[in-house]
């Protein structure tokens, strides 16, 4: 068992218990609110025997995560806590989240799901908050969190953050945006979900399934972990199997996707000239040099990017290779809605195409070519000038995660 430390929204520090072999699939646990990561321990346990890895989580002001001096627990800073953990986590995971942790953890998979975790577990989600039962669980949570003190194991302060009664709303319609595959477990007694709004959301759900833990209100309970151990390690070993993930012809583009990240990259900017002068540029990691003599270079750009209808038909182009300290322009340049070359310091080269100072490499070039490759189109180009700078380190990319050269 080890302890790890991550950084959610604004900086502040979260904290994880980790079991099971690193290269074993991963398990992230969410616990509800008014508990900590304690609540998964005996389900912890059984995972790693089945051969996963566990990382379970304490929420910001829980156990032993960071309780924020400003005492912002408001719903969407939990819903980014957690994108900041996934995007930090070596592999997408699939998610096991209970309540609380249920609401952030779809929330936060509503849009890149595919991106940030394998699957999802969503026990004793409450979908339809009825008043008197959110009123009830209050009380006992204000109770609980008024222990002696330096006893206490959460911030009270996390109930007057947000209204529960929003969620509601708030999870209207969600369900649709969760592209993972996802299994909903509901306590048969559940006094939080009825039967038929948990059948509801999960109709809603692009590739969800429901089971219910039969004698249960709440399934994340000690006397229920053998049911849903069950249930967990059933959907695990059919829907995310141990064994090495493997793609072919015809099967979810995200597996080739992932395979494709295993080949370590730099980090590109290809820049060109608008007919009207306006200097354009994206980020690119398919790059790769193509003949010394003459000296030719290719970059492969995706036929939907705003900028590729320019740079099929510029005739000069150049390709700048990012440095270590150019992770931001690599955000830009990646990103839309911003004035990328206002934020960036750049030049016009001595061909006239636009040059990033600073960069690891540059490349002047002129167009040779253009050859169609499926949802990109790869641009050939002919190197006219190139400038570098060895003295910098180059700007990595490794399974989906920015990386830095570690020199033996």
């Amino acid at each position: 068992m080890s302890i790890v430390q991550y950084r959610g929204f604004a900086g502040v520090r979260l904290e994880a218990e980790v079991i099971g072999a690193d290269n074993d699939p991963a398990v992230l646990l969410l616990h509800g609110a008014g508990q900590t990561r304690e609540v998964w321990r005996g389900i912890a346990g059984a995972l790693q025997e089945a051969g996963r890895r566990v990382i379970s989580l304490d929420l910001r002001g829980h156990g032993g995560s960071e309780w924020p001096a400003d005492g912002r627990y408001d719903f969407d800073t939990l819903v980014e806590d957690l994108r900041a953990v996934l995007a930090q986590m070596e592999t997408r995971p699939v998610v096991v989240a209970s309540t609380l942790g249920g609401w952030v953890a779809s929330a936060a998979l509503e849009r890149d799901a595919a991106l940030l975790a394998a699957g999802l577990v969503l026990v004793d989600l409450p979908v339809r908050i009825d008043p008197e039962v959110s009123q009830k669980i209050g009380e006992r949570l204000r109770t609980a969190a008024t222990l002696a003190p330096g006893q206490a194991q959460w911030d009270v302060r996390l109930l007057g953050a947000f209204d529960s009664g929003a969620m509601t709303e708030r999870l209207d319609g969600i369900a649709a945006g969760i592209a993972v595959p996802t299994l909903y477990v509901r306590g048969a007694m559940s006094e939080l979900v009825s039967s038929a709004d948990a059948a509801a959301f999960v109709a809603q759900l692009p590739d969800g399934e429901l089971v219910e833990v039969e004698n249960a209100a709440l399934v994340v309970t000690e006397d229920r972990i053998d049911a849903l151990n069950g249930h967990l390690i059933e959907f695990l070993e059919r829907r995310v199997p141990r064994g090495s993930p493997e793609y072919r012809a015809g099967s979810d583009a995200w597996t080739f996707r992932d395979a494709l990240g295993c080949f370590a990259t730099g980090v590109t900017v290809v820049t060109a000239t608008c007919p009207d002068g306006t200097p354009i540029g994206l980020t690119a990691n398919s790059f790769t040099s193509v003949s010394l003599d003459p000296p030719l270079l290719l970059v492969c750009i995706a036929n939907n990017a705003g900028s590729a209808a320019i740079l099929r038909e510029a005739g000069r182009f150049a390709v700048n290779v990012l440095q270590i300290g150019q992770q931001p322009t690599s955000n830009r340049f990646a990103g839309k809605g911003e004035d990328r070359f206002a934020a960036t310091p750049w030049e016009t080269g001595e061909f006239g195409t636009p040059v990033l100072t600073g960069s690891l490499s540059s490349f002047e070039c002129a167009s040779e070519a253009v050859h169609d490759g499926g949802d990109h189109f790869i641009l050939v180009g002919r190197v006219l000038k190139a400038i570098f700078e060895p003295r910098r380190d180059p700007l990595l990319y490794f399974r989906g995660k920015y990386r830095k050269l570690h020199f033996a």
